[in-house]
């Protein structure tokens, strides 16, 4: 299995992807790639007393930044590693991983990788640091939608969540702000019919945001501006807990000396909150497996999504959606983001 890493995403790269990757390579019998500038990440490699034995990796001299625009630069930075990575995993590799700029991501494998055949667009898929998996979706690819990219989105959740978590009938849910079928925009309220009537999945309902914690269901489908926000929350609420935890433990010497018998407790109680602990996002829709890592993952989290691209690749998800579009009844008025793209290349090239 051929695994391809964008050595240069991420606000902590390359360091930290390339410790990932050799914690990885340490761990998996795989093929790993790096992707990036080879003097600086041989370099840090040396710097650091990481051995790169075993790991390839091919040359580029471009990277593509958090604010860079995410429609243009795939074309406009084309040796960048993301882009390189992308068109390496389209013709060779088995998955990309990335914890660079998630709209670039996004664009550029709709564009490059291109969404299952009768996907209409494909979505970031989160799994919630909760007490019970839960996965989000949108977390931020499409902050406009449709209630028929939400149907697809909760069936492709659906089958994730079975293969992934081995969850034989995964309960989905519609994030709104009530529990009533009609309430929410209209997008919402349509996308609850089309929800309900469904036979692929199912369907528990709207589900409110106070009761996200409580994990009432297995895929949560939402837009990508509210899924986004909503995950940025419940992140920094874990950390706000943490924070206010240990100022506790400080008061005095007595809660001081306590701190020390719940020290196992709290670290767990941290990993709980960390989405990083479940690997990346995978980019649910695609014809091949792509991962955002989060932009700040350290070590751990970038070998994490490495993991979590191999299970993706084993399970068979793309094969079953793939499928499902297949035998589905086809949806009017389908309209994908390569399409956009190409549109946008087209109109340049007769301008």
């Amino acid at each position: 299995m051929k695994i391809i890493l964008d050595a240069m995403g991420g606000d902590k790269a390359p360091l930290e992807v390339v410790k990932g990757a050799v914690m990885a390579k340490n761990a998996y019998d795989i093929s790993l790639t790096l992707v990036g500038n080879k003097k600086i990440i041989t370099r840090v490699a040396k710097e650091n007393g990481l051995s790169l034995d075993g790991i390839d990796i091919v040359h580029t001299e471009e990277v593509i930044t958090m604010e860079d625009d995410p429609m243009s630069v795939i074309r406009a930075k084309k040796n960048s590693s993301m882009a390189v990575g992308l068109r390496m995993l389209k013709e060779e590799g088995d998955a990309f991983v990335s914890a660079g700029n998630t709209g670039a991501l996004h664009a550029g494998s709709s564009l490059i990788i291109r969404p299952i055949k009768g996907i209409q667009r494909a979505a970031i898929a989160t799994v919630l640091p909760l007490a019970k998996p839960m996965l989000m979706l949108d977390c931020g690819a499409n902050t406009t939608v449709t209630p028929h990219y939400l149907m697809q989105w909760a069936v492709m959740g659906a089958i994730y969540m079975k293969n992934i978590f081995e969850i034989d009938s995964p309960a989905v849910g519609l994030l709104n702000n009530g529990a009533e079928e009609h309430k929410g925009t209209p997008v919402a309220a349509e996308a609850h019919k089309l929800l309900r009537d469904n036979p692929e999945i199912w369907f528990i309902g709207n589900v409110e945001g106070n009761q996200i914690v409580q994990s009432p269901c297995d895929v949560l489908v939402t837009d990508g501006f509210t899924g986004n926000i909503t995950l940025k929350l419940i992140e920094g609420m874990g950390k706000f807990f943490m924070h206010s935890l240990k100022g506790m433990y400080k008061t005095n010497a007595m809660t001081k000396m306590s701190f020390f018998v719940m020290k196992e407790h709290l670290r767990s109680f941290k990993k709980q909150f960390d989405a990083s602990e479940h690997g990346g996002a995978p980019l649910l829709g695609l014809r091949k497996p792509v991962i955002k890592a989060h932009g700040s993952s350290d070590a751990a989290a970038i070998a994490n999504a490495i993991r979590q691209a191999i299970a993706f690749v084993r399970t068979g998800v793309i094969d079953e959606i793939s499928e499902y579009v297949r035998t589905a009844t086809p949806t009017p008025g389908a309209h994908s983001v390569a399409s956009t793209v190409k549109s946008e290349e087209n109109t340049d090239e007769q301008g």
